[in-house]
């Protein structure tokens, strides 16, 4: 009943689709297997031992298991650069897999490997955050969005005017990029806002966590903006000795309980699930099965503040930096136990 009520809010805080383009160009219909075929799905991951990343490798490997016709999941996970993740694509490409799911690590110099892989039939879906090259698809919560409101919820809790301490993701990654035009366009409309401290915590919930502490004892604040990287940053607050001031961060569920539980924070969640990872798998294997698919599936974020937004999307027990928002509809076919088993075809 937790997950119904759980799928039940987000549904009601309207998580849509929005295709790229307006003329048949940006549809795409690959050719299908018969019904009998199985595919294998590769997928390339660049950043190990984050909780994000983690369960958006967890979602895809659920929905391959729930529609029933992948083989395998072969999965590159490394942390690595754009150089490495070149290599780790060009693996799979000769290892035959029929479609590839990517966390890019830069937004263009991905497109030759891309271009080489859909000359060879292989469609390239990018997840999280967009890449230019002609043939990608791209799954994503909306970046630019997920940065500009809650920048805008922040802004307008410290009643126009306040010191900001303004910690990013992962310098160069496109998400973050999109994230920060985003936030920019908030702060050209708030004249009051200073950004007092910026920099980058590489999702590291350990770096934002030195980082956090170092901005509280070294400067007077009065509201903080987080890339994702919050409960770790609200945890500093007591190391510090300091009162909480208004923490915006990503629908992580120990942020969520953070939020809940403990007298005097305020904050505000922004919906930024890894799920998607299971749509962008979705996605793979509609293609793959012959389906008319958009060049460009966008996630509209939502900002949980109210305690009972915040109360029904929490889940006791679900790992720290999970969201718990996992069954996105109508896209995937899994289950939410699917996902925290995190076991794909075979396995």
């Amino acid at each position: 009943m937790r997950w119904r009520k759980v799928a039940a809010v987000f549904a009601a805080l309207a998580l849509v689709a929005a295709a790229c383009g307006g003329d048949d160009s940006s549809d795409t219909t690959a050719a299908g297997g018969s019904g009998d075929d199985t595919f294998t799905l590769g997928v390339s991951n660049t950043l190990v031992g984050n909780a994000w990343r983690e369960q958006m490798i967890c979602a895809i490997k659920a929905e391959a298991l729930a529609r029933g016709n992948v083989d395998e999941v072969v999965l590159q996970n490394r942390n690595t650069d754009v150089a490495g993740q070149i290599a780790d694509i060009q693996t799979l490409i000769s290892q035959g897999v029929d479609a590839i799911l990517i966390n890019p690590a830069d937004r263009s110099a991905l497109d030759d490997v891309i271009e080489e892989a859909a000359s060879q039939g292989i469609p390239v879906i990018a997840i999280d955050a967009p890449v230019t090259a002609p043939s990608a698809y791209f799954v994503s919560n909306n970046q630019v969005e997920y940065g500009e409101v809650g920048a805008r919820w922040l802004f307008e809790e410290l009643g126009g005017e306040g010191k900001v301490a303004y910690m990013r993701g992962l310098d160069g990654h496109p998400a973050d990029t999109d994230r920060d035009t985003g936030f920019q366009a908030a702060l050209a409309d708030y004249p009051g806002i200073e950004i007092v401290y910026e920099n980058w915590t590489g999702w590291d919930p350990s770096v934002g966590a030195q980082q956090a502490l170092e901005i509280l004892t070294t400067q007077e604040i009065d509201g903080i903006w987080t890339s994702g990287i919050d409960y770790t940053v609200v945890e500093q607050f007591d190391v510090a000795g300091v009162p909480y001031v208004p923490v915006v961060g990503a629908d992580n569920n120990e942020f969520v309980n953070q939020l809940i539980s403990i007298d005097g924070l305020s904050g505000a969640a922004v919906s930024n699930p890894p799920s998607v990872g299971g749509v962008g798998a979705a996605v793979a294997l509609d293609i793959l099965e012959g389906k008319t698919v958009s060049q460009e599936t966008l996630l509209t974020p939502a900002v949980l503040s109210d305690q009972s937004e915040l109360e029904a999307v929490y889940v006791p027990d679900l790992t720290a930096g999970w969201s718990s928002y996992m069954e996105i509809a109508p896209y995937v076919s899994y289950t939410t136990d699917m996902v925290v088993d995190c076991k794909g075809p075979g396995e």
